[in-house]
């Protein structure tokens, strides 16, 4: 969550809002001493979630960043998006350009660990812990990289040269999610 006063030294609180914004959507609260009705309604036309001008109330500041923090935690998102692999969370379905691909419960799953952090590298470990109860006999690093193997050959172009589920060697997988 961001806190942002309008009135900062060096630039405009609502032209540095704007700018993160073109980045990530992130929410937000004005904290500021501007309480002239533009100030507020430009805010808030900007995309803020709330403006509350000083001097404000700790338990209310405390209160409104719960309000927000609960509204944003009910907005998850429905779909996810990496180059042309799109995934319908809700109904458990995953297009490739559309077209519906076929993915066996441990496959999905594995793919929907990946794609739900894209950038992050996951440890074959962590992914296997997330998986299955890693105290049974059959899982092993040989199990992680063939489910990987199936995958890609479901959701990649190219299979052998992939862009979308890369290994990182010596650590683990990451989705590549740059255009």
């Amino acid at each position: 969550m961001l806190l942002l006063d309008i009135n900062l030294p060096d630039m405009n609180g609502l032209k540095l809002y704007r700018k993160i914004k073109e980045i990530k959507d992130i929410p937000t609260i004005f904290l500021t001493a501007n309480d002239s009705e533009l100030s507020v309604v430009e805010a808030l036309d900007s995309g803020a979630d709330d403006y509350i001008t000083k001097p404000f109330k700790t338990r209310e500041l405390i209160s409104r960043v719960h309000s927000v923090l609960r509204r944003v935690k009910k907005e998850e998102p429905s779909i996810i998006q990496i180059k042309d692999i799109v995934i319908h969370l809700k109904e458990a379905k995953v297009f490739k350009r559309n077209v519906p691909v076929f993915l066996t419960a441990l496959e999905y799953k594995i793919l929907l660990i990946l794609f739900m952090h894209p950038g992050k590298v996951f440890t074959r470990e962590a992914i296997l812990a997330d998986i299955w109860d890693t105290e049974e006999e059959y899982v092993n690093d040989n199990t992680l990289t063939v489910y990987i193997k199936r995958i890609r050959e479901k959701i990649e172009d190219d299979p052998t040269n992939p862009k979308i589920i890369l290994t990182i060697r010596g650590l683990g997988y990451q989705v590549n999610d740059e255009k």
